[in-house]
């Protein structure tokens, strides 16, 4: 679909250096809690992609399981997707990437795909440089199953059915770090759960 644009200056307006509108990266409606931090990640992902003039074609999505693979549905809809199962996002992104080293790969996924059960796999892929963009939606809680803690929960969280978290939690951008990865970022402190079901 092309929306037609008055040009301004004699370059028509709102469009990237490939023409497209930011509307054009958007995907489908978000089915997501009301207030749920993953649709403002999904917000930053579709203005990145605009500003970067990012030819939607030439991208691949992959995510997992869990509130957080819903989002690749929510952005860039001209592009390449596939949800994995839980916690193999990585070795899934690995070979899509190795397969056709010409795309741009963008990974998501949440706290319990990559800190519970994808974690070694996650480890492996971080170690190994894999070029893509790993982004780890990170709420301290299992949004789909109820309101459990997953792996990233800080000690004394409360959650309304799962009452108070006594573990440690596990920080995957220091595991990331160790694994010597290429570059790692952190919004501090974790994504605040809105979850209706938390």
């Amino acid at each position: 679909m092309t929306t037609e644009v008055k040009p301004v200056n004699g370059k028509p307006a709102n469009v990237n250096r490939i023409g497209l509108m930011q509307q054009e990266y958007r995907g489908g409606e978000s089915t997501l809690c009301q207030g749920c931090g993953h649709n403002s990640i999904t917000a930053q992902i579709i203005a990145a992609a605009y500003d970067l003039s990012l030819q939607p074609s030439q991208i691949i999505k992959v995510s997992g399981i869990g509130c957080s693979s819903k989002t690749p549905a929510y952005f860039l809809n001209r592009s390449h997707g596939f949800n994995t199962l839980h916690g193999r996002m990585p070795s899934v992104a690995t070979g899509a990437i190795l397969a056709n080293r010409t795309m741009t790969a963008i990974g998501v996924s949440g706290d319990g795909d990559t800190g519970s059960i994808g974690l070694g796999q996650f480890k492996h892929m971080v170690r190994r440089n894999v070029p893509m963009v790993y982004i780890i939606e990170n709420n301290g809680v299992y949004g789909l199953t109820k309101g459990q803690f997953s792996a990233t929960a800080d000690v004394g969280q409360h959650l309304k059915y799962a009452g108070t978290n006594e573990l440690p939690p596990i920080d995957v951008c220091v595991e990331a770090l160790v694994a010597d990865a290429g570059f790692v970022a952190s919004r501090l402190p974790a994504m605040p759960s809105r979850c209706a079901s938390c």
